[in-house]
């Protein structure tokens, strides 16, 4: 069985506007049986969004007609494809109980979602580590260079995995290497397989499951699923569950790297 399981939509603010349709079209005509819309949830009202355009997150009025239109899709593509409606929340060190807060309202509509992190928080300001290469290569200068910079991503992860975040939060945690998008920026050799694989361990222990998550491959500055082949071949021997997601923000994207993955 064919599964994406980590998909955006037109009502992605640093995405495109290409339909719902048009990736549900590509999805079946590519013999896939399960996909997930995992468009990024609404950042809490109360935390600002360090990005310049401020798109990190879906503006909070969209959020009821993104679920309605998916219901609708779901139900009219039953017979064709299994659709799954979900988020991709995103985990910020000390917004846990306006997190929980948002999945308690929206988890009974919810049949997927991904948990992620994004958002570094030092002096108790954030960076969105993995808006571009300079915000990465300043922000590791701030925290200590590159290897402090990449424990400081494992420790949020990790904390991520403990957090609270109520009955409904997700039990996927997304792209966890993602400290990685610019890893061809720095010119450093960082042996991090002992955190992955600490962190892929942990995981297991508590039941989470992994994105797979093809979409490096594709950045110039990565050249590497999240995370690396040599780390999903970690999680096979672990048993830890993991489902493939493309992090599609087009159409053109969706399925990215699928065979590479599963070496088909």
């Amino acid at each position: 069985m064919k599964r994406d399981g980590h998909i955006h939509t037109p009502f992605c603010p640093h995405g495109t506007d290409d339909a719902f349709e048009k990736y549900i079209q590509k999805a079946i005509e590519s013999g896939f049986s399960e996909i997930s819309f995992t468009e990024h949830a609404p950042l809490p009202t109360n935390f600002v969004d360090p990005t310049p355009d401020k798109d990190s997150g879906m503006l909070p009025k969209y959020l009821t007609t993104y679920l309605e239109q998916l219901k609708i899709l779901k139900e009219t593509y039953a017979e064709q494809i299994t659709i799954n409606i979900g988020l991709e929340i995103d985990y910020i060190e000390g917004y846990e109980t306006e997190t929980k807060a948002l999945l308690d309202i929206v988890g009974p509509s919810l049949t997927d979602a991904i948990l992620s992190v994004h958002f570094l928080k030092f002096n108790d300001t954030y960076t969105c580590i993995d808006f571009s290469e300079d915000v990465y290569l300043d922000f590791a200068q701030k925290v200590g260079g590159i290897e402090a910079m990449y424990n400081l991503y494992y420790d949020t992860v990790l904390k991520s995995i403990d957090a609270n975040l109520g009955r409904f939060k997700p039990k996927r945690i997304g792209h966890p290497t993602l400290i990685h998008k610019f890893q061809l920026a720095h010119n450093e050799q960082i042996d991090d397989d002992h955190r992955i694989k600490e962190l892929l361990t942990y995981m297991k222990e508590k039941n989470c499951e992994l994105d797979v998550n093809s979409a490096g491959l594709s950045k110039s500055f990565c050249k590497e699923p999240y995370p690396p082949m040599h780390m999903i071949e970690y999680a096979r021997s672990i048993e830890l569950p993991f489902v493939f997601g493309s992090d599609a923000h087009s159409a053109q994207d969706l399925h990215q790297h699928y065979d590479i993955i599963f070496k088909k």
